[in-house]
């Protein structure tokens, strides 16, 4: 069975232009594996606290996100933890911070 999900490395390089293009900061925190490395989403909401969403699969292959913190914001110190400790568990996974005080997941949608 062939997989025909775009690799994570072009997914990401979409996203980042999308951000780029509308002006809103983001970075590639930690590189993870070109084709099928996970996605986890720093959303910095500025003085609005931060959000942790990682990306995960439906059971029809669908890409949909879960947040790290239930339904809270954190603050910044908690969210870089919560996201060395995911990296300290899977070196593949790719990290994106993006600053946004509004928290819209660049990943969803169109």
């Amino acid at each position: 069975m062939a997989d025909d999900r775009i690799p994570t490395s072009l997914l990401i390089e979409a996203v980042l232009r999308k951000c780029n293009l509308d002006c809103r900061p983001v970075y590639i925190a930690q590189k993870g594996a070109f084709a099928a490395g996970t996605i986890m989403l720093k959303q910095n909401g500025l003085e609005n606290g931060c959000q942790v969403l990682f990306q995960i699969r439906d059971f029809d292959g669908n890409l949909t996100w879960m947040k790290a913190f239930e339904n809270e914001n954190v603050d910044e110190v908690k969210a870089d933890e919560y996201i060395k400790r995911a990296i300290k568990t899977d070196s593949d996974l790719w990290v994106i911070e993006i600053e946004d005080k509004e928290m819209n997941n660049p990943f969803e949608g169109e």
